[in-house]
């Protein structure tokens, strides 16, 4: 499957995402290859540093930017059991190459106003793309929230009133874990010390995006590894 996680908004933590599904997809002894589609190049940075770290189950990343990650898509596709592209942080020709080739994009939003105002904008861009790419699936998921409180539950009743847009029944919490995982080139599920709050969460979006695809439960066989 190929796998775009991106969003018109900058700063909603697809990058955090984008590397720790990667991760868990590899842990699952998938062959993963994860694409760096965004200029800022986070991705890259980080996979300098986890070449750093003795990993078992790693995965390849690449920077590929505009046309190019649609021109390079079918032998990718065809060397990869699973491809992951980090774009976005704002409407770039990068982010419509990939809706282009793309079978879902996971698009992430913090439960804020300014960042759920982006929600129309990005619908349209995956309408648009499915006059070309008719099996483009589009999800939205919460992340970076609020441990307690009412904006989460107002984020995810504005998420599901998005047309297109299948808003996923779960929330990414803000943790320590994630941002001190990712500035090792860690994943969460990779830490010596786990936060399993953390873990459980990475793990229910990957079981919700890949379970149905793959036949059988990520999120278990995952667990027995990260555990």
């Amino acid at each position: 499957m190929i796998l775009a996680v991106g969003n018109t908004k900058g700063g909603v933590g697809k990058t955090m995402l984008s590397v720790n599904i990667a991760a868990a997809l590899a842990q699952h002894s998938r062959d993963v290859l994860l694409i760096d589609g965004d200029e800022q190049a986070s991705a890259a940075t980080f996979a300098q540093i986890r070449a750093e770290q003795p990993i078992k189950n790693g995965f390849t990343t690449i920077q590929l930017q505009g046309a190019a990650i649609r021109q390079q898509m079918r032998p990718l596709a065809g060397k990869y059991g699973e491809i992951v592209i980090d774009v976005g942080g704002r409407d770039t020709g990068s982010l419509r190459a990939t809706l282009t080739v793309a079978d879902v994009i996971l698009i992430p939003f913090q439960p804020r106003s300014v960042d759920l105002w982006v929600g129309g904008q990005i619908a349209a861009l995956v309408a648009e793309a499915r006059h070309v790419n008719e099996k483009l699936q589009a999800f939205a998921v919460l992340n970076v929230a609020d441990p307690q409180g009412s904006d989460n539950a107002d984020a995810a009743a504005a998420l599901s009133a998005i047309d297109g847009i299948e808003a996923l029944p779960f929330v990414i919490v803000r943790r320590k874990a994630f941002p001190n995982a990712f500035s090792s080139g860690l994943s969460v599920l990779e830490q010596e010390r786990k936060d399993p709050k953390a873990v459980d969460e990475i793990l229910s979006v990957v079981d919700a995006l890949y379970a149905q695809e793959a036949g059988n439960d990520y999120q278990d066989a995952a667990h027995r590894k990260a555990g």
